[in-house]
């Protein structure tokens, strides 16, 4: 690959590990590149929940999608630039089905989440109001998100087997009991694509790393897709080439790869 004009990197799973800040070699990696080349983050996290991101990253200038592409923030000044909505009543529906005890939030941009119950502490961020399942989805949103308590990744993932929502792009996570829906067409890709236009970077200009499923998109899309070691068999395939685990600092070798 030619030298990257554009680096786009998910957070969880790929910058950071859990609820701790991003190691000192990755820091130190993100930050030496963000120097020279733009770097943007690309991530499943709200508006809300990505700003602790951005002030350990140091990252001050450009563009932040969150809600997997379906928002775009402005990193300077933290204004959404973009929302794409839908309503996700029907999505709702199926899910609520398919997925019995299941709890649910729809995002309410800039301020938290309308929620169905209790969520683990720390996976949702902002202000988080609780209402009845006929008002979850009372108004169109960027993104509404289930976790099947008391459930595995791996139960959550054998019984979304086949699932199709009209209007909706379906994720799932490999290491939480989580589905998160989002408007038909958005992704990371595409949020990815429509930003490196207005730069006039070329795909084959882009490096794009990740580890879950919503990221599988993005490393397709990009000229060279670098897949985090413990990502799941099916992102290692989509990926271009494959690098370190989260824990073992892989994001800082796979910068180090390229730059």
């Amino acid at each position: 690959m030619i030298r990257p004009r554009l680096v786009a990197l998910d957070i969880d799973g790929t910058i950071v590990d859990g609820r701790r800040p991003p190691s000192p070699a990755v820091l130190g990696a993100v930050t030496a590149v963000a120097a020279h080349t733009p770097v943007m983050l690309c991530t499943g996290r709200t508006v809300v929940g990505v700003r602790p991101a951005l002030v350990q990253l140091g990252l001050r200038s450009g563009v932040t999608l969150t809600s997997n592409g379906a928002v775009e923030l402005d990193t300077a000044t933290l204004t959404v630039r973009s929302v794409a909505r839908f309503d996700a009543a029907a999505g709702l529906a199926r899910l609520r089905e398919r997925f019995p005890g299941a709890v649910f939030a729809a995002e309410q941009v800039g301020i938290g989440a309308r929620v169905s119950g209790p969520f683990p502490d720390g996976l949702l961020a902002g202000t988080l109001t609780e209402v009845g399942p006929d008002d979850l989805c009372a108004e169109p949103t960027p993104k509404l998100v289930m976790y099947w308590t008391g459930r595995t990744p791996a139960e959550t993932a054998e019984r979304a087997a086949g699932l199709v929502v009209d209007g909706a792009t379906v994720n799932l996570d490999h290491e939480l009991p989580w589905v998160s829906l989002v408007p038909a067409g958005v992704s990371k890709a595409s949020g990815l694509a429509r930003v490196a236009a207005r730069l006039g970077v070329d795909r084959t200009e882009v490096l794009a790393v990740g580890d879950g499923d919503n990221d599988r998109a993005m490393l397709r899309w990009a000229g060279h897709g670098v897949a985090m070691g413990q990502a799941p068999p099916e992102v290692h395939a989509d990926a271009d080439s494959s690098t370190g685990a989260v824990t073992d600092d892989g994001l800082a070798a796979a910068l180090h790869r390229f730059f």
